[in-house]
């Protein structure tokens, strides 16, 4: 079955209420024999308060990062407005970074250390309570309840790795815990990692059944182990991650001919999605979200949505239906033209991602043009966006088109941490750092395959830029781009400079003349500094912590 998770309310409220004191320095024999360790329900309970942390790290969350999006950093995407805050204008302020970024500035935006060690800690006192207290279970119980809290604790290990490399590893023994403890290297943290999820994989059941669906299984924590392992460059573990659950065959990779059918892949296994390996899901009730809210066209309701939109950059990615690009010279002109664009060349991943001037939305036409119901706004120089798109495009993917009542409901759209055509193209990669090229350009060619799109053997390079070309495509605002740009050590080159600036289409309307201008959505350089590729430690813990030191790169 695919992993998916319903919190209910009261027991997260349970189990965080309940733990306050378990979750001290010293944990009393008294709440841990009494309340935690009673029984299996209850220590089920208590590993139900790490279920949240998918959704937490993930798109509709907001513990990646303080810019909101991390695509908002990219040529993906671009927040309209320069007003500091989530979802606002810091994805602008750092993309542009004037001066240089300040450590403490850097740390706050990227670096989400202080809540990852809190999270951290909650496991490893869980780990700790299970081998001291945990004498009402049967083994099989404890090495079940075990498997999934080193699983989540391998997860947020990684987030905390792929920030900074070198960090600070502390185990279950709560004895050991000292706020003066060195840090450790990245080789060492990745091979915490590794070990955590390789216990998992091989102590979580491949399903579950009955009250126990949608609980971290073995795909999970496999498909979880070939991203980390990307990010630690351990290209054959990661290669033997993805073979093993590509091996299970328990989840599939459908073809699909429709947007309707694309859009399927990022709903939930119970509306017929069998790509979902990890998921999350929502209900009206809570826990929920505001995506929709943020991101769905500003003529659903006025001064609503639209806060971050698809760029020209990320449009012109996009191939036409049977391969190839198109020529968007035409278009690339200041003084404006009236030719419409080819937006009907273009392949399905398009039309199920960006929605643009004239594009079928909830039952009516997208109206992107300057004073149309869904509106633009000219960045920086208009000083509230809010429900208009600088870039004359917004946002399909992700956005719950039939959510139609956005001011009195929350989203529960549901959240896919990990699917399978991630998992294809992380072993792509794999393959091709292994120099096996046959698995590489078939894991490529079955992801195109199952669009339409035409594909033809590569090597070398040239299959890199394939590669790389797919997983912004396949993987487009899934919270993968600007943290693949930052391991590969790409963002310095193209995340500086006058060819790091973003563009969008004016549109303006003259009876039934569109008129489309090319326009700059940065109004000035971006500058991704080498050192922003180890985010620094936060001023936390260098006041409190006399074992480390900030960083080199950042002293």
């Amino acid at each position: 079955m695919k992993t998916k998770l319903l919190i209910y309310i009261f027991a997260i409220g349970f189990i965080l209420s309940s733990c306050n004191k378990y979750l001290d320095m010293t944990p009393t024999d008294r709440v841990s024999d009494k309340v935690v360790w009673k029984n299996k329900e209850s220590v089920e309970l208590y590993v139900n308060g790490f279920y949240p942390y998918i959704s937490i790290y993930g798109q509709f969350g907001n513990g990646d990062s303080k810019v909101g999006l991390t695509e908002g950093m990219t040529e993906t995407l671009k927040y309209g407005s320069m007003t500091p805050g989530t979802h606002v204008g810091f994805a602008n302020i750092v993309a542009y970074a004037d001066g240089g970024m300040a450590a403490p500035t850097a740390a706050f935006h990227l670096g989400m250390w202080d809540e990852l060690y809190v999270r951290i800690r909650r496991v490893n006192e869980f780990l700790d309570g299970l081998d001291r207290f945990g004498s009402n279970l049967t083994d099989a119980q404890k090495l079940r309840f075990e498997a999934e809290a080193r699983f989540f604790r391998g997860f947020l290990y990684f987030q905390l790795i792929k920030r900074s490399g070198d960090v600070i590893i502390y185990d279950k023994d709560m004895s050991k815990i000292n706020k003066n403890t060195p840090l450790s290297t990245e080789v060492q943290g990745w091979d915490f990692v590794q070990a955590d999820l390789n216990f998992a994989a091989e102590n979580l059941p491949t399903t579950w059944s009955g009250d126990d669906l949608g609980r971290v299984t073995k795909g999970a924590a496999y498909a979880f182990q070939s991203r980390a392992m990307l990010y630690a460059k351990r290209w054959q573990a990661a290669k033997d991650a993805a073979d093993k659950v590509i091996a299970m065959s328990i989840y599939s990779l459908p073809n699909v001919s429709t947007v309707a059918e694309y859009n399927k892949l990022f709903n939930s296994y119970q509306k017929g999605n069998k790509e979902a390996i990890l998921e999350f899901n929502y209900v009206q009730s809570g826990p929920n979200h505001n995506f929709n809210r943020l991101f769905a066209p500003g003529g659903d309701v006025a001064g609503m949505g639209g806060r971050a939109t698809p760029t020209q950059e990320m449009v012109e990615s996009y191939e036409k239906v049977g391969g190839g690009y198109v020529d968007w010279t035409p278009w690339h002109k200041p003084e404006g033209t009236t030719q419409t664009p080819p937006y009907d060349q273009l392949e399905l991943r398009f039309h199920a991602t960006v929605l643009y001037n004239g594009a079928i939305w909830k039952g009516r036409e997208i109206e992107s043009f300057v004073g149309g119901v869904d509106g633009y706004a000219e960045f920086k120089d208009d000083p509230n966006p809010s429900g208009r798109s600088v870039t004359g495009y917004y946002l399909r993917k992700l956005v719950d088109e039939s959510h139609t009542d956005l001011n009195s409901q929350s989203s529960t759209q549901t959240w896919v941490a990990i699917r399978m055509a991630e998992v294809y193209l992380n072993r792509a990669e794999a393959a091709y750092r292994l120099n096996d090229y046959t698995t590489a350009n078939a894991d490529i060619r079955r992801i195109r395959e199952r669009v339409g799109l035409p594909y033809q053997e590569r090597a070398g390079q040239d299959l890199f830029e394939a590669i790389r070309q797919e997983r912004k495509i396949e993987l487009a605002y899934e919270g993968h781009l600007y943290w693949d740009m930052r391991r590969w050590r790409l963002a310095h080159i193209e995340y500086s400079g006058p060819q790091s600036r973003v563009h969008g289409l004016k549109l303006v309307k003259e009876g039934a003349i569109i008129t489309y201008f090319y326009v700059d959505c940065d109004k000035q350089n971006r500058s991704f500094q080498e050192k922003m590729y180890r985010i620094p430690m936060p001023e936390t813990e260098l006041m409190n912590n006399s074992a480390v030191e900030q960083y080199p790169e950042w002293r």
